[in-house]
Formats: structure tokens, sequence, C-alpha cells
């Protein structure tokens, strides 16, 4: 089953439609109406699948499916089976959220009268802290990338704009030439679900990003008009592995093998400006949340590494 990229041929699924249909009447729902990202549609889509092949394989009546048998597929996940481990907590809260969500469209639609996901939960979870950098290692780590070709230049870039405005891997690799405004100090970035967000660029990613587009991109992109700041030795916009690969081995150069991915500058980001003073108010919008207890994470995050840093450094301790 494809994920939907067009608008569906069906516009008002009955109760006589096929499992199948409904769920990409679904996919369709969240791409077109609810505007989600491209990597939540394929979640959903993956665990939407599975449900399928569950009710399946227990003889299940899709529009049928009782809270008990919810709660035991639920529970089926968290427990694994012999050729299937168990399902981490986050994944398994995602799940329970998708399967609420596919009901309560169905709910909408007339399509169901009751919705079975009504007291349906997943086991609650502590979030674990994400891996940060310290202001020594981040400036480790952005000395990496020297030289002058093209592709160091573009390394440099690239690690320092994405500390300086706190970018995830999407919103790196799809960071438009129209997107930035050095004069102005600022940037456009697109998080999940299409939203944009103006986040203030730092001198020192200015300067780097000013240099790699003068003297590196041109030399890269060649004469193809790619829209993309960040390209590669081809010409063609980075993707996600190749983002991934640079970060990499420019940490195994700076020693920090093992301790961060794209993801973890993004939290050194948050964690140094609320270190710095930065209101909670203001790191969420330049995070781009649209929840503030998603960067309250950092609130502790913070504290613990204060708490680390008494115990390291108090004689008394």
């Amino acid at each position: 089953m494809a994920l939907a990229t067009a608008q569906p041929a069906w516009s008002a699924p009955s109760a006589e439609t096929p499992l199948e249909h409904l769920l990409l009447d679904f996919l369709a729902y969240l791409e077109f109406e609810r505007g989600l990202s491209r990597n939540t549609l394929e979640a959903y889509r993956s665990d939407l699948l599975q449900y399928g092949a569950w009710l399946h394989s227990h003889g299940v009546a899709p529009l049928e499916v009782s809270h008990e048998q919810l709660a035991d597929f639920v529970s089926g996940l968290l427990e694994g089976t012999s050729d299937r481990p168990p399902v981490a907590p986050a994944t398994l809260q995602r799940k329970v959220a998708c399967l609420r969500s596919f009901h309560r469209h169905l709910m909408r639609q007339g399509i169901l009268e009751e919705d079975p996901t009504t007291k349906l939960k997943a086991p609650k979870h502590s979030r674990k802290l994400p891996n940060v950098l310290s202001r020594d290692e981040v400036a480790k780590l952005l000395e990496q990338p020297h030289g002058s070709d093209p592709a160091s230049l573009r390394d440099r870039a690239l690690l320092e704009v994405m500390y300086a405005c706190g970018l995830r891997a999407s919103e790196a690799i799809e960071l438009q030439v129209s997107d930035v405004d050095i004069k102005e100090a600022m940037l456009r970035a697109r998080g999940k679900g299409s939203k944009e967000r103006i986040v203030p660029l730092g001198s020192t990613a200015a300067g780097a990003l000013t240099l790699y587009l003068s003297r590196g991109r041109p030399k890269l992109a060649g004469d193809r008009l790619q829209a993309p700041v960040f390209v590669n030795q081809r010409g063609t916009g980075l993707t996600r592995q190749g983002l991934y690969k640079i970060v990499q081995r420019h940490a195994r150069s700076a020693g920090l093998e093992g301790r961060m991915s794209p993801h973890t500058l993004r939290h050194s980001f948050a964690t140094h400006l609320l270190a710095g003073g930065c209101d909670l108010r203001s790191l969420q919008e330049m995070l781009g949340h649209a929840d503030l207890t998603t960067t309250q994470l950092y609130t502790h995050l913070s504290s613990s590494r204060l708490r680390d840093v008494y115990f390291d450094a108090h004689p008394r301790a």
C-alpha cells in the first residue's frame, strides 16, 4: 500500500469501504488537511499497516473492534514476541496516538458510532534526557572542517548554522537559498507540518555561510539552478544520510564519536541558550515547538547539568 501522494479518488468512504481504502483516506487527510510531515506520515502508515495485519490475523472486523481487543493489541506490542522485540515506550505512545486519531477520523466521517479508543492508554514513560555537548566540545567540533576546498566550506557552514539556529536535520537539508537573509542575520526554517519560523543567525554562522555561498557552493552546484543551500559533490541537495555522514565524520575527528547525532547540535543549542538566560517562550519559538511542555524538557536537562557541574566543582560537595 503506497502512501497517498495526491488527492484520493474517494472522498466519502462508508462502512462498506475496505480497510485499505479507509487507511489511505486517513493518511490523505493527515497530509492535505493536517499538513503532517513526510516522516510522520511514514510512521503512521507503518503503524496502521501493522494494526491492519493484526486485525486480519485475529479475524477481527476493522469496524467492529472493541476496546478490549485494542488493549490486547497494545499489550502485545509492549511484550513483544519470539521474532519481534518489545516496542519502545515512546514508539508505543505514538502508535496509540495514531490509533486514536484514526478512529476519531472514522467517527467524524460517520463510519463509526462509538470510539473504541476512548479509554485506550499506553504505559507512561519517563523521557530520556538527550545528549548535549559542552560549549568547549561544540567549539572543538566546529573547528574540524578546516581548509578552503568547497566541501570543507560547506561542512563548516552546515555545522555552524545547525548549532546557531537549532535546526533539525530535515530543516537543514530543506533550507533554500531564498530562506537566508545574511544582511538581516535571519533565517527561515521549515519545521514539522511545513510550519515556518524565523530564527536569528549568529555572526559566526553568517560568516561561514557567506564564505560557503560565495566560494564553495558555486563550485559544487556548477551551472545547476539548485535551490537547496547545502549541496553534495554532484551539485544536488544533501540527503539525510549525507548530512548524517558529515556530522559523524567530524564528530570522530573531534573525539566525540558515539556521543552525538545531527540532533545533538539542536539539543546543545537549546540547553546553552537556557543556561545563558534565554526565556522558555522565546526558546519555544526558535525551536518551533507547538507545545511548551516539549521545550520544558531542556529545563530539566539544564538542572541536571548544573547539578553535575556543582558536584564536580564544589570543594565540599
